[in-house]
């Protein structure tokens, strides 16, 4: 019987240490805003906002989200979160952070690894711009900042969209408590 109590207490303690793990993650909530607006501050809230909207987007998905597919020219769940973690890398790039991973560091990693390594790519991102007074500093011979907003962040945001869509077609909603509006779960 003891044994029974050490084993339930163990495997309590460990769905609890996993559970904040989990809330460690960057973007369970929106962080609270800058004082005042400038061109930096604004744009990291916009990748703040993609940042929360991809941890609820990704938020508990089980291997047949993963795997859900529409149709055959569609992605599956587990290919739109790849290239979400792709566009975060071109973002964060683009800011002058490159992450080095080797291609075949990636194939190896797990949808939990992509996700968390999204998540910090995108809040990396925010916390850089968020001291910047001029974008144009991020201006290269191949494009220009404005090319990163209208590009790489807003399909990151399409492609977020998407993915809550898939989850509700494999039968795991969307947390409805997690307002895309104020940046926070409601209680």
């Amino acid at each position: 019987m003891r044994s029974l109590v050490v084993l339930f207490c163990l495997c309590g303690s460990l769905a609890f240490a996993q559970e904040k793990v989990e809330e460690k993650l960057p973007y369970y909530e929106i962080p609270e805003p800058t004082v005042g607006y400038n061109t930096g501050s604004v744009t990291a809230r916009m990748v703040d906002g993609l940042g929360f909207r991809y941890y609820w987007a990704s938020e508990g998905l089980r291997e047949e989200d993963l795997a859900y597919k529409p149709s055959e020219s569609g992605r599956t769940s587990a290919e739109t979160i790849d290239h979400i973690y792709g566009l975060s890398k071109f973002i964060l790039g683009a800011v002058k952070i490159e992450v080095n991973k080797t291609k075949e560091e990636e194939a190896q990693m797990s949808f939990v690894e992509k996700r968390k390594q999204t998540l910090l790519n995108f809040e990396m991102t925010a916390e850089l711009l968020r001291t910047t007074e001029d974008l144009a500093q991020f201006d290269n011979e191949r494009f220009k900042f404005w090319n990163i907003i209208n590009g790489p962040i807003s399909d990151a945001l399409w492609h977020c969209g998407q993915v809550v869509m898939l989850r509700r077609a494999s039968g795991n909603p969307f947390n409805s408590k997690a307002s895309v509006f104020s940046g926070k779960v409601r209680q």
